[in-house]
């Protein structure tokens, strides 16, 4: 790779680092499997990286990599991780525990849900994409975008830990988003 590319490939990651480990996180739920799997999807962006950069977004690319990395992580062994609920110690029910109790359920629930489930209700909710950017990621139809979302959603709402808190005024906003397109 010449001078010039390599420099362009460490600032790209300089700028998208933290960006893409915190979607590989609510992809794989852990940090650990995360950082890894953003390392191995910019490792396979280097060695094509003359290819990468003359995308039209060079961020979309090493995204739909990160998605592919972690498909293959589910292909090569089929591991289930128990995630709990709760930590075992409760403390006061102040605002910032509750909200890593949300976040801990929601966690919780995203990694009951099917990859292909999961990757789409992250990209779309979480990431903001639309649906027909979504679905370049994803190398799939909007059509199954909107209905892996849907039935993302559907299992999402039935989770225990997040039934209440899809009751309130996020759920109208998701269900909004869910319907249409951008």
């Amino acid at each position: 790779m010449k001078a010039e590319q390599e420099a362009q490939f460490q600032e790209f990651v300089r700028a998208r680092w933290s960006h893409l480990v915190r979607t590989a996180y609510l992809l794989t739920g852990d940090v650990h499997h995360a950082e890894d799997l953003t390392q191995t999807a910019l490792a396979k962006a280097y060695r094509s990286w003359r290819r990468v950069s003359r995308s039209s977004s060079p961020e979309a690319y090493v995204r739909r990599m990160l998605v592919s990395c972690n498909s293959d992580r589910f292909r090569k062994r089929r591991v289930t991780e128990a995630l709990t609920a709760a930590p075992p110690e409760v403390a006061g029910r102040d605002e910032a525990v509750s909200r890593a109790d949300e976040r801990s359920a929601l966690l919780a629930a995203l990694a009951q849900l099917p990859p292909r489930q999961r990757a789409v209700v992250v990209m779309r909710y979480w990431e903001d994409l639309s649906e027909a950017e979504v679905a370049e990621v994803l190398g799939c139809s909007p059509g199954t975008v909107k209905s892996q979302a849907s039935k993302g959603l559907a299992k999402l709402r039935t989770y225990p830990g997040l039934a209440q808190g899809m009751d309130g005024p996020d759920r109208s906003r998701a269900s909004s988003r869910q319907g249409g397109s951008r």
